[in-house]
């Protein structure tokens, strides 16, 4: 099959179907597919029956197209992590001894295409840009589909460049003047209260720590253009860039895991972010590679039968920029 390229929502998207191994060995080829991803909107998703026979340094070697890996994990997924790779096993596979060899969340299944929309009153989906708690944000990341069940276990993802294009001049200047303050502490337990097995940091890590401020408007470093950012479980505040936090309140987010009301300024807005114009839900197959840039989009997991069907993905982090793409003014 030739390769085919289409997108998905508007200009929202790159697709490319029929994609081979040695496809992605070509150096052209490459340097076309990181185009797309910038040009459309951070969202490349590459489909073909070989790309299910990928290992773990086929996946690592075509990643690194797209960014610098992240060699590091979270000390909650170490147990996780394929054949001691930087590559994060996702689903609910186990091994011999019955024990769960990926990172498994309970979310629920999409019983339409309108739940992929943000629900004020169940806070579902848990959209979300990944690690907005480190002081330099991952940039991207990179998930392949090794197994997948018939039904449910979609991914989604939004658009929030256009988003935040699409907000009059009022709302964008209002946006404009805050920053998330975004605490690994605190996202760890949140995720604790609802799961109870989820460790939280201990003192010294939480020292190691420390809270973290990102902006609400976020400019792309290569295409100049502006996004909404800075939502995820680790976001305890939103502030007046430069406001102080005192320790009384860090400690209130981060040791009960209490999320401060100032948080709906960006949650109000999720159901009009998340509309379908501005979303796409992924159903995967063996072999998919999605690859998304956290700086414009937003993403969200969705559940699937557990009990009864089998999920595994693999899933890299791009932390950096990789200095030796493509310039700015080829990508615009």
């Amino acid at each position: 099959m030739k390769n085919t390229f289409s997108t998905l929502n508007g200009t929202f998207g790159a697709l490319f179907e029929g994609i081979n191994q040695e496809a992605l060995a070509d150096q052209v080829f490459l340097k076309l597919l990181y185009k797309k991803w910038i040009q459309n909107h951070g969202l490349l998703i590459l489909r073909g029956k070989e790309l299910s026979h990928l290992g773990t340094r086929d996946l690592i070697s075509i990643s690194k197209n797209f960014g610098v890996i992240d060699p590091k994990t979270h000390s909650a997924r170490q147990n996780y992590m394929v054949n001691n790779s930087p590559i994060l096993r996702i689903g609910n596979i186990k091994n011999n001894s019955g024990n769960l060899i990926c990172q498994f969340s309970r979310v629920p299944q999409l019983k339409m295409r309108r739940d992929a929309q943000y629900n004020p009153n169940t806070q579902r989906p848990v959209w979300h840009t990944d690690s907005t708690f480190l002081k330099s944000p991952p940039i991207g990341s990179v998930m392949h589909c090794k197994i997948t069940p018939p039904s449910g276990g979609q991914t989604l993802f939004c658009n929030t460049r256009t988003a935040y294009k699409n907000f009059n001049k009022e709302t964008k200047k209002y946006l404009a003047q805050f920053e998330a303050i975004c605490s690994l502490a605190h996202h760890d337990k949140k995720i604790n209260a609802y799961f109870p097995n989820y460790p939280i940091l201990t003192p010294q890590q939480r020292r190691a720590n420390p809270a973290t401020r990102v902006p609400l408007v976020l400019i792309h470093p290569i295409t100049g253009q502006p996004a909404l950012y800075g939502l995820n479980s680790s976001t305890c505040a939103i502030v007046k860039k430069g406001t102080p936090i005192t320790q009384e309140q860090m400690d209130e987010f981060d040791l009960d895991g209490i999320e401060d009301k100032s948080v709906l300024i960006l949650r109000r807005l999720l159901p009009e972010i998340t509309a379908p114009d501005n979303t796409i839900c992924w159903n995967w197959e063996p072999g998919d590679i999605v690859v998304w840039d956290n700086r414009c989009t937003l993403h969200a997991g969705t559940g699937f039968d557990h009990k009864q069907y089998l999920r595994e993905m693999w899933r890299l982090t791009l932390s950096k920029d990789n200095a030796k793409k493509i310039s700015n003014s080829s990508l615009t």
